[in-house]
């Protein structure tokens, strides 16, 4: 299957499915990079991987739908990854694409779609995060969820802390997500996704774990 991943930062998911294509075994090549940035570190990654890449400015949502589209249908793109894409795409450029682009998120959604998840989560005092792999729909963070990753929120944790715990599984989830679609195991039905051969995880999680047997009953 012929990605498409669009982006506009440094690109860390970009390079987890660039490593996931490497293996010949996997079913999917990128294809096409896109940035809305010029000086996106992602484009150097696509380059130094020998991925073809362009910057295509977001000057307007119509234009850079116009725009990025026409790259994306000359490419042979099957499947639009956004990977760190931080602009609201035009709502045409999305429904073109439905149930051909995927987005990951760093939260456990429907829980704090938007901007800073994890700041979001831990003014919440949630003790589990993580990050959700969906299709994309014109509402934001939105749409059919494909999988999800689960992290501990520790008691000392910062927005930046709890962000790189759940960068590590973001760069698991992704490319598993990729390839359970390239392989054709995935399908939507009643606006759910259901996985052709899915093995759930049989655990129970409890944060805190226990109470420290160090520590006495305050009061």
């Amino acid at each position: 299957m012929r990605l498409g991943v669009l982006i506009s930062g440094r690109g860390s998911n970009l390079q987890a499915l660039i490593q996931a294509c490497a293996d010949p075994g996997y079913p999917a090549e990128i294809a096409l990079v896109i940035s809305n940035r010029a000086d996106a570190a992602g484009l150097a990654r696509a380059a130094a991987a020998r991925v073809p890449a362009v910057s295509v400015p977001h000057r307007s949502r119509g234009e850079f739908a116009a725009t990025a589209g026409a790259q994306l249908r000359a490419a042979g793109v099957e499947l639009v990854c956004l990977a760190g894409f931080m602009r609201l795409l035009d709502t045409g450029f999305v429904e073109a694409w439905r149930d051909r682009m995927i987005n990951i998120h760093p939260s456990l959604l429907p829980a704090f779609p938007g901007l800073h998840a994890q700041r979001q989560a831990l003014a919440a005092g949630v003790r589990f995060a993580g990050c959700t792999v969906h299709f994309v729909r014109p509402e934001t963070d939105c749409g059919p969820i494909i999988a999800q990753a689960v992290v501990p929120v520790h008691p000392a944790d910062d927005e930046s802390r709890l962000a790189a715990r759940i960068l590590v599984v973001e760069h698991r989830l992704y490319p598993l997500a990729v390839r359970l679609i390239a392989e054709g195991r995935t399908r939507i039905i009643g606006g759910k996704v259901e996985i052709d051969g899915w093995q759930a995880l049989d655990f129970a999680a409890l944060n805190p774990s226990r109470p420290d047997p160090l520590v006495g009953p305050r009061g």
